[in-house]
C-alpha cells in the first residue's frame, strides 16, 4: 500500500487531480463504511447475501465502488450485520 500511497500523494499535488479526488471523497467513505461494517460483524460477502437477500455479486459490486447504493439497500445491508445506517451533514471546511 506504501507505494499507492506514494503515487497518490504526488498526484495529489496536481489541483486539478485533488479537486476530482476529493470530489469523490463521499463514495470512497460509503464503501470504506460498508467493507468494514461487514468485516467488523465478522461476516462474509456471501453470509450478509443470505442475511439480507441482496446477492453476493451486487454487495461485491457496492463494495468495489461499482455501484450506487440507494437509503434503502444501505439499511437492508446495515440491518444485516446488527446495525444501522447514520448519514449525517458536515459543514465545509477551507484550509
Amino acid at each position: 500500500m506504501t507505494q499507492f500511497n506514494d503515487y497518490l500523494n504526488k498526484q495529489l499535488a496536481d489541483p486539478e487531480f485533488k479537486k476530482e479526488w476529493e470530489a469523490l471523497e463521499p463514495e470512497f467513505s460509503i464503501v470504506q463504511a460498508m467493507i468494514d461494517a461487514r468485516r467488523e460483524s465478522g461476516l462474509t460477502q456471501k453470509q450478509l447475501s443470505e442475511r439480507t437477500g441482496i446477492a453476493q455479486a451486487d454487495i461485491s459490486k457496492l463494495e468495489s465502488g461499482n455501484g450506487n447504493p440507494s437509503i434503502k439497500t444501505l439499511k437492508r445491508l446495515a440491518a444485516g450485520m446488527g446495525m444501522r445506517v447514520k448519514i449525517e451533514f458536515q459543514p465545509i471546511v477551507n484550509p
